[in-house]
């Protein structure tokens, strides 16, 4: 892969990526600084990457490794000082129509506050395929190359992550 060919995929597939890093790191702040280190990464091994391969699988691969050795690193930190929800993302990433009223802007962002938390209680086995459905836009296939895992065992984590937050939405009396 040669530069011009790195700017287009950073282009074109950065904001999944970028996406993906805030998902799994909890914060705004987190997932930029992931979603740098992740480029940078890519950067340092452009010459072996091939364009012919899925980058933008790999480029997610490089950020959960990324993510896990910081998790470790700094995991007796987070137990003293928790860190910050997907709240920040949610109030950032969350864009409205103009003609929406007040009124439903604050359902929609309590909603999306709602899931996100939810989401993020979640065990990490139907997390992280969660979050590579649905921020990081990869089919299931990838998801099941990506994870090392049967492509049913992918469809059966979705299935029951969806179920899990259905079955604690409906503890919580919501409606929809």
């Amino acid at each position: 892969m040669n530069n011009k060919e790195f700017e287009h995929f950073a282009a074109q597939s950065g904001k999944d990526i970028l996406r993906f890093c805030r998902m799994i790191s909890g914060s705004s702040d987190g997932g930029d600084e992931l979603y740098q280190d992740t480029m940078l990464t890519l950067l340092k091994k452009i010459k072996k990457l091939d364009t012919e391969q899925n980058v933008k699988s790999y480029a997610i691969s490089v950020s959960v490794l990324l993510w896990k050795n910081k998790k470790k690193k700094y995991s007796v930190r987070d137990r003293i000082a928790a860190t910050v929800s997907l709240e920040e993302y949610a109030e950032s990433g969350e864009q409205f129509a103009s003609h929406d009223d007040p009124e439903q802007i604050i359902m929609r962002k309590s909603e999306t506050e709602m899931l996100v938390e939810l989401t993020s209680k979640l065990p990490e086995k139907y997390r992280i395929p969660l979050y590579l459905y649905y921020s990081a836009n990869m089919k299931i296939e990838d998801i099941a190359k990506y994870l090392h895992i049967p492509l049913g065992t992918v469809k059966t984590r979705l299935r029951k992550a969806k179920a899990i937050l259905k079955e604690r939405l409906e503890a919580l009396e919501y409606d929809e």
